[in-house]
């Protein structure tokens, strides 16, 4: 609504064609009536009356006003209610500072051991955490904080401290890392459970990524081989894939991998870890679970994808997989040397013709 910079239809655009107008603007002259009219909108504009039109315009047309230029007066609403209150979920720890930046653990039933030794269920790898360094439980509404006589003493909101009732907010400092209590009842739950979500799963199948995968993949090795108790893991790819994306495209493709994952997501148990690790590979980490229990989930999920019509540009195909299982044992007590296991058994499933399990002795 500014008057043309320049005079005339040829030497230059008005305001409105910077803001979108494809053609130039000129004056045109306006009744007595329209300039009473436009005196309210002219104190709006800072001086200037709404007396520009585009070329191609009929004579004597105006341009219209904004609506928020018509009735300036700002509506009133009804009152809010406020804040809709949270659905009822778990306290929680969240690394804030230091080594897991981000990592987060629910306070729920079972004591949280806080530590460097991979059983800790908020496992801290930094020389500066003890192997047992604290433990957080729930004891009825209070949750409360123990040091396990940690070299570096636990400390609360910077206070030493032997044990402590935690309350929403406190922060705990574990040697050189800095945690923080976020309660039940909190709002800021919901967000710290935004963001441990976006940096552990992943973005286009929603199963866990490598990163987080791997966390875990040592934890339950380690407590698998210290209590002797049976831990498999599958490495699944996807056969054939790379004529899929050549073929159809890398969107085609993705819609490939997303029902992959749905199918996957049917076959696993709660306890288990289900994860996309590469372009079009998964893993699967089977806690509780035999070779032969490990063979039989690889299979069942084989035979359910080989069954699954695929729909990758439109077009109705058949997709199969092939799986690599291995067992965790001593001689594989890390999880370079299962994964390597595993890997030497998916390629044996690859050169065997695909579309198979194949296992690791």
């Amino acid at each position: 609504m500014l008057p043309c910079s320049k005079k005339g239809r040829n030497r230059g655009m008005c305001e409105l064609r910077r803001r979108g107008h494809q053609r130039p603007c000129r004056r045109l002259p306006v009744r007595p009536a329209e300039r009473r009219a436009g005196n309210r909108h002219a104190k709006i504009l800072g001086g200037h009356e709404p007396v520009l039109t585009c070329v191609g315009f009929r004579p004597g047309d105006r341009l219209r006003m904004p609506p928020s230029y018509d009735n300036p007066t700002t509506q009133q609403t009804a009152l809010s209610p406020g804040l809709i209150a949270p659905a009822q979920r778990a306290a929680c720890l969240v690394i804030i500072h230091g080594e897991g930046l981000g990592k987060r653990v629910d306070v729920e039933i079972d004591r949280v051991l806080v530590g460097r030794s991979p059983e800790a269920r908020l496992h801290i790898p930094h020389p500066s955490v003890s192997r047992r360094h604290c433990e957080v439980w729930r004891e009825g509404d209070t949750y409360r904080v123990r040091d396990l006589g940690a070299t570096n003493q636990t400390r609360v909101n910077d206070r030493a401290c032997a044990e402590a009732i935690l309350t929403d907010g406190d922060h705990i400092t574990v040697g050189e890392i800095l945690l923080k209590f976020i309660s039940h009842a909190s709002l800021e739950a919901r967000y710290h459970e935004e963001v441990y979500q976006l940096a552990t799963h992943d973005p286009l199948t929603d199963l866990y990524n490598r990163r987080h995968f791997a966390e875990h993949v040592d934890i339950e090795i380690a407590r698998a081989l210290r209590h002797g108790r049976p831990l498999s893991l599958c490495i699944i790819d996807v056969d054939l894939f790379k004529p899929v994306n050549d073929r159809y495209g890398h969107i085609a493709g993705d819609s490939v991998l997303k029902q992959m994952a749905s199918i996957l997501r049917t076959q696993v148990r709660r306890e288990d870890l289900a994860a996309r690790i590469g372009g079009e590979e998964f893993a699967v980490l089977l806690p509780e679970t035999s070779i032969e229990g490990a063979r039989e989930f690889a299979e069942q999920f084989r035979g359910a994808v080989a069954g699954t019509l695929f729909h990758p540009g439109g077009e109705a195909q058949h997709i199969t997989v092939s799986v690599g299982v291995a067992e965790a044992r001593p001689d594989r007590g890390d999880r370079s040397r299962l994964m390597r296991a595993a890997d030497a058994a998916l390629y044996r499933a690859k050169d065997e013709g695909r579309n198979r399990v194949c296992v690791e002795p």
